[in-house]
C-alpha cells in the first residue's frame, strides 16, 4: 500500500467523521465533533493496520484482515454506554451511543478502501440525525433550569436522580460556574404535559446541598 493511499483512507475518515460529528456537536451531546472523528480516523487506522500486517506476513503465517475490525466493532460499545445516562425510567444519549457505533463502521469502510460505502453511509448518518428527530415525539416541553449547589461528590448525580424521579428527563447538563463551594449546574430538561417549571423548581430548593434554583 502507497504511502498516498494510507493518507486518503486516514482523511476520509476524518472528514466523514466529521460529518457526523458536527451534527451531535450543534446538539451539544457529550460525544461531538472531536470524539467522532478520533473514533472514525481510529477505525479507519485499525483497516489500513489489518491491511498492511496481511500483506506483510501473507504466506508466512495464518492472518486474518478481518480480526482488528471486528474488535473495534464490539469494543466502540465502552464509549457509547459513556453516553447513556440513565434518569428514573427514561434512558438518553442511545442516539449517540448508536452515532459513534455507526461512525466507527464509517471508519472502517473508509480505512478498507470501500469509499463509496463510507460516503453513502455517513450522508445517511447525517441525514438520519439531522431530519427525522422532526418525526419523533415532541409533547413534552424544553426548559432550563439553574441550580446552586454544594461542591463536593456525588452531590450532583444526587440533583440529576432527584430531577428524574420528578418525571423530568435532562436533555444536557452544563456546569456554568465551579467555586470552592458551591456550583451553578444549569440543567436544560424535557418536561411531561403536568409538570411545570415552578413545580420542579419548587422541589429543587426542598433538596438538602442546594442553596437556590430559577
Amino acid at each position: 500500500m502507497s504511502f498516498g493511499v494510507v493518507i486518503l483512507r486516514l482523511l476520509t475518515a476524518a472528514l466523514l467523521g466529521s460529518f457526523v460529528g458536527i451534527e451531535r456537536e450543534n446538539k451539544k451531546r457529550a460525544a461531538g465533533l472531536r470524539t467522532h472523528v478520533l473514533v472514525c480516523l481510529g477505525s479507519a487506522l485499525v483497516m489500513v493496520l489489518s491491511e498492511y500486517l496481511f500483506n506483510a506476513y501473507r504466506g508466512l503465517t495464518n492472518v486474518d484482515p478481518a480480526r482488528l475490525g471486528a474488535q473495534v466493532i464490539s469494543g466502540i460499545g465502552f464509549l457509547g454506554a459513556g453516553t447513556i445516562i440513565k434518569q428514573g425510567v427514561s434512558i438518553k444519549g442511545l442516539t449517540t451511543a448508536a452515532s459513534l457505533w455507526a461512525t466507527a463502521c464509517i471508519g472502517l469502510a473508509a480505512g478498507a478502501g470501500f469509499y463509496t460505502a463510507a460516503v453513502v453511509a455517513a450522508v445517511i448518518v447525517f441525514v438520519t440525525l439531522r431530519t427525522l428527530s422532526k418525526f419523533e415525539n415532541k409533547e413534552k416541553a424544553l426548559t432550563g433550569i439553574s441550580v446552586k449547589i454544594e461542591n463536593r461528590p456525588g452531590k450532583l448525580g444526587e440533583v440529576a436522580s432527584f430531577i428524574g424521579k420528578m418525571g423530568a428527563n435532562i436533555n444536557n447538563v452544563e456546569i456554568e460556574d465551579d467555586e470552592e463551594d458551591y456550583m451553578v449546574v444549569r440543567f436544560t430538561l424535557n418536561l411531561p404535559k403536568g409538570l411545570a417549571q415552578n413545580d420542579v423548581v419548587s422541589q429543587l430548593k426542598t433538596l438538602n446541598g442546594v442553596k437556590s434554583a430559577e
